[in-house]
Formats: structure tokens, sequence, C-alpha cells
């Protein structure tokens, strides 16, 4: 929601980090879901491709998302 002048009309240091996390993970998924909402270069194209490329052959390599999202919600500040 935009206030006046294009500012945000929430005062995001007043949220707590996990309504800020919450935040986050709603603007990415709306980023997302927009065609043009994350444009990549004829690089990070290529770049991608050979990741999704490695992945394919190595299989998945590290943490899952939601490990991700628990790790940084229980972490001491």
């Amino acid at each position: 929601m935009i206030g006046v002048m294009g500012k945000p009309a929430i005062d995001i240091g007043t949220l707590t980090r996990d309504e800020q996390l919450d935040l986050l993970d709603e603007l990415w998924d709306r980023l997302s879901r927009q065609a043009d909402g994350l444009p990549l270069t004829a690089e990070q194209e290529v770049e991608l491709d050979r990741r999704l490329d490695a992945l394919e052959r190595e299989g998945a390599v590290g943490i899952s998302p939601e490990d991700l999202a628990h790790r940084i919600r229980n972490r001491t500040a």
C-alpha cells in the first residue's frame, strides 16, 4: 500500500523480524508472478542455464528454502 508521494503506508521499522520476513516473502511472491517483475540480462540467463544444468547433473546441494527461513527466524540477534 503506497501513501502520499510514493512512500510506503507502513513503517517497516515498527515491524517485528517475523513480520518483516513475511512482508519480504509476500513482495518476492508478487514480483515473481509478474512477467516483467524480475528481468534478466543475457549474461544472467546464460549463468542461470549453467546452474540449472549443474543441478540436473549433480542434484540439489545445500538447504531447502524452508530450512533457511527457519534458521533466519530462530537465530539470535
